[in-house]
């Protein structure tokens, strides 16, 4: 699998396609148009490849960064930018990606604009349902994934423990060894 999908939505995923906005160099995961045509494939939207070409790869970027704002802005109360919220609803007015019945199974083919548009509607049922309160950022500092915490009491620090929780804690515990070894 060459993506993560540790956020609880396909939107924050989406999002989370830019890791390490904060720092000078962030870390792109969609750099091609065969990169944006494998987060589609490995996130579910679609079964097979959409075709994507480097005019949809703009879309794409274009697209998860208007619902990075979108999500900031829903995390620090404050009001959406005009010009993010246009180019979410705009995404949204062409039909999503539809599963269709096979004599073997189901399938979803979609354009790359159909798959867009169902990360948009994703965005907006994130950004709108039930599930707002429970949106957070990575603790990591380096992190800036957005995620759902479900968890038990809703106590969940990191994205994901395999990639940031266990950074922190194993980074906590050098420290404190470090410094009892220096103390003794």
């Amino acid at each position: 699998m060459e993506h993560a999908f540790p956020c609880g939505a396909a939107a924050l995923d989406f999002v989370g396609t830019l890791r390490a906005r904060r720092k000078p160099q962030p870390w792109e995961m969609l750099k091609s148009p065969e990169s944006l045509d494998s987060w589609f494939r490995e996130s579910g939207i679609v079964d097979g490849d959409t075709g994507c070409r480097p005019s949809d790869l703009e879309d794409a970027v274009a697209l998860r960064e208007a619902i990075y704002l979108l999500v900031v802005a829903r995390l620090a109360n404050e009001k959406y930018d005009s010009r993010a919220l246009s180019l979410v609803n705009h995404a949204v007015r062409t039909p999503p990606a539809i599963p269709q019945l096979t004599s073997s199974g189901r399938t979803i083919e979609a354009t790359p604009q159909q798959a867009l548009s169902s990360v948009a509607r994703d965005a907006i049922d994130v950004l709108s349902g039930p599930d707002v309160p429970l949106l957070k950022e990575c603790a990591n500092p380096e992190c800036t994934r957005i995620y759902v915490d479900r968890s038990r009491g809703a106590r969940r620090e990191w994205c994901a423990m395999e990639a940031c929780g266990n950074k922190i804690k194993a980074a906590a515990y050098r420290a404190r060894k470090k410094r009892l070894a220096r103390d003794h």
